[in-house]
């Protein structure tokens, strides 16, 4: 084949590629994972924005809750999806960082991209309204006299609870019993039964729930959240306790770069719809944009530091 030749049958296979990628994507639908049980805090934000981001892509996007493992079956089942655009996940840190330290994991996170963050939501402890935890004080204090006997319901090992039940431990002195469950719907459920004593939950999630069944103690950020301007910080109550959970999407990162950007503008032209943020604020969601590049830029620091708090506590549990 003489090069003439060669260099125009390059150029149309590139052209029929391009025109394959401009019509990304078709009217197949776009499975969306969610790491969680259905009712938490990501489920809810993923099932508010799906309709949005379906009116921007023109296909539509079913929510497939997939959970486990503080978040690892659902990066383990988009990173064997095919890298064509059509599965996308929800990423939660500090779990999908935190899992990177405290075990070998069937996938790799380095082939997994963040599309956008969406929320930042700061943590708290929640207890049953007629529990005898009035403070945080009252909880450290029952706690220091019968070690090991406060059970923290949380989202699995290395999340945002985990996490700040053991900067609790390290900063009071007291040692807690972590117990996991699936979802913030089932550690709910678990409270109310009397099975544990405290569960880790979002500030979003706990203004969101039954206030006649439930009491916060405190919310773990450096100033009080607007859901929740009533609530004194941990910091406030003289405990150095500072947790969030951030919640966006991710694909992986061998789709196709176009369709990749695709993706995460449609997800941003999205969140900025009216209708959208009305949807977001009656469901409690501490809205917080943070462009994917950014978001992945981000990550290293949150990993040394969350690296750090489970280092607090020999072996991280």
């Amino acid at each position: 084949m003489t090069a003439p030749k060669s260099i125009a049958l390059a150029a149309a296979m590139l052209s029929i590629a391009g025109a394959a990628w401009a019509d990304w994507p078709t009217d197949r639908p776009i499975e969306m994972i969610v790491a969680y049980a259905p009712g938490g805090g990501t489920d809810i934000m993923l099932r508010t924005l799906a309709p949005f981001v379906e009116a921007e892509l023109g296909t539509q996007i079913p929510v497939m809750n997939r959970p486990g493992a503080s978040g690892e079956i659902a990066y383990t089942a988009l990173s064997q999806a095919k890298p064509d655009g059509y599965t996308i996940s929800s990423l939660n840190t500090p779990g999908f960082l935190t899992m990177q330290v405290d075990r070998e994991l069937r996938f790799d996170p380095a082939a997994i991209c963040p599309l956008a963050r969406i929320v930042e939501d700061p943590g708290t402890f929640i207890v049953q309204a007629g529990s005898d935890y009035q403070t945080l004080a009252d909880l450290v204090a029952y706690a220091k006299e019968n070690p090991g006997a406060v059970s923290v319901g949380t989202t699995g090992i290395g999340t945002d609870e985990h996490l700040a039940m053991l900067q609790l431990e390290q900063a009071a002195g007291i040692d807690l019993t972590a117990v996991p469950f699936a979802g913030a719907n089932e550690a709910k459920t678990a409270l109310l039964g009397g099975h544990v004593n405290v569960i880790g939950l979002n500030v979003g999630e706990y203004t969101s729930s039954d206030q006649n069944a439930v009491r916060a103690l405190a919310q773990f950020s450096e100033q009080r959240s607007t859901l929740a301007p009533d609530l004194p910080t941990a910091k406030e109550q003289g405990f150095d306790v500072l947790m969030s959970s951030e919640r966006g999407l991710a694909a992986r990162c061998d789709v196709p770069e176009v369709d990749r950007a695709r993706l995460a503008q449609a997800i941003e032209t999205a969140l900025a719809k009216p209708e959208f943020q009305e949807k977001a604020k009656q469901q409690q969601l501490p809205l917080s944009y943070v462009s994917g590049a950014d978001w992945t830029a981000q990550m290293p620091a949150r990993l040394e530091r969350f690296r750090e708090i489970l280092a607090l506590v020999e072996g991280g549990q």
